[in-house]
Parts: structure tokens; C-alpha cells; sequence
């Protein structure tokens, strides 16, 4: 379980994926300094929101075994060396909760539109995300990009509008992105099992349409 504050900002040392497409997973080398001392071999770390396994720890970063799964539901895909990555260690029962409630369970992956300057030291984040998902997106609710807790300021369609503080900008992997890039997903987990318990209930009809139970023959009978 993460926050979503983020701890540092990483660089990719090398990402190996299997040749034929990643049917076989990959291997993904990250450069890290200050998280290092509160990791080891074994221990979870959200990279870019993503909750890995580290696998190898050295004096200058450490290493994470990526499943065929997480290939293909991340933005990792975009990765090569030298490309910035967000960093957290998993809570401890005496770290603050300062963002949100984040798995590092990456649903989907959204596209980054633009980070545009306001001209007062603050940006405006716009990310398209999937539709069929927008339904966990409410204004003033939280939302993890690329492992950052943010708060929704603004939903249009399926455009996602989030206001970037200057230390964000700063302390981020915002600012490395450029536009069409997929960057990672996670929406609040209470939506998700609020929808669930409430389809199971009965209390609300499910998103599928309802088959009609009128035919031809009934209509024939009806004297239509």
C-alpha cells in the first residue's frame, strides 16, 4: 500500500523485455539514491505506480522481474534508458497518509495530452483516459498518474484536467513526459468495491443493457 507522495525521481537504467513481445516478461533497472536505505531485496516499491518486487539491490539502484501482465497493462512499454521514473517506498503504520489510498494496481493506461503553464508557477495537467472508466472520476476526487496522488479539478469527456502545484512539477516525472505518451492509471479502490457490493446487492441495474423479452411471435399474438 502507497500514498502517492512521491520520494524521488528515478532513471531507467535498462529495461529487457523477451524479444518475441514480452511473452516471457521482462527486467527493469532503475537508478535510485535517497529510497534505497528503506528498501531491500524482497521489499514492494511503487515505480511510476506500479507495486514491484525488488529483485536485486545494488550501491547505485535495483533491479525488478515485470510479468508478461504488467507489460501489457502499464506504460512501461514507453521506457528506455535514461527515462524518469516515479519512486515510493510502501507505508509503514507510523508514515502520514498525505495523498491516497494507492494499491500501485494499475488499471489502465491513460494518455498524456499536455502540461501547459498557467504563468504563475502552476500547470494544467490534461490526460485521456479510457471511457469506459471515467465513471471512477469525480471533481475534487483523487486519482493516482503515474503513481502521483492528484485531485480531479476537471472531467470533459473522457479528458482528465488535474492543477499541478510548482513542487509537483519539480519533484515528478510530469515534466520528462511528452504528448501520446501512456502514462499509468490507478482509480480510488472505495468506488470500485461500492460498485461491486451495490451490483451484487441488487440496489443498482448493471451497466448491460437488458435483453427484451418481446418477439415477433408475441407481437403475432398480441394482434400486432
Amino acid at each position: 500500500m502507497f500514498t502517492g507522495i512521491i520520494e524521488e525521481v528515478g532513471r531507467v537504467a535498462e529495461l529487457a523485455t523477451d524479444p518475441l513481445g514480452g511473452a516471457a516478461g521482462g527486467r527493469l533497472r532503475i537508478e535510485a539514491a535517497k529510497l534505497l536505505e528503506k528498501i531491500s531485496v524482497g521489499s514492494s516499491v511503487a515505480v511510476s505506480g506500479c507495486c514491484l518486487t525488488v529483485t536485486e539491490k545494488t550501491d547505485s539502484g535495483f533491479a525488478c522481474d515485470l510479468s508478461p501482465e504488467t507489460l501489457a497493462r502499464t506504460g512501461f512499454r514507453r521506457l528506455r534508458a535514461g527515462a524518469e521514473v516515479n519512486l515510493e517506498a510502501p507505508l509503514t503504520l507510523s508514515t502520514p497518509l498525505g495523498g491516497h489510498l494507492v494499491q500501485g494496481h494499475v488499471e489502465a493506461t491513460g494518455t498524456f495530452v499536455e502540461l501547459r503553464a498557467l504563468g504563475d508557477g502552476n500547470y494544467d495537467l490534461q490526460v485521456d483516459v479510457p471511457a469506459e472508466l471515467t465513471r471512477y472520476l469525480v471533481e475534487k476526487g483523487s486519482v493516482a498518474v503515474e503513481g502521483i496522488s492528484l485531485t480531479v479539478a476537471a472531467m470533459e469527456g473522457a479528458r482528465l484536467g488535474v492543477a499541478i502545484i510548482p513542487f509537483t512539477y519539480e519533484n515528478t516525472n510530469l515534466r520528462s513526459l511528452q504528448p501520446g505518451d501512456p502514462v499509468n492509471l490507478e482509480f480510488d479502490v472505495l468506488a470500485k468495491y461500492v460498485e461491486k457490493l451495490l451490483a451484487d446487492s441488487g440496489l443498482v441495474r448493471s451497466r448491460k443493457p437488458p435483453s427484451s423479452k418481446l418477439t415477433l411471435d408475441r407481437l403475432r399474438d398480441e394482434g400486432f
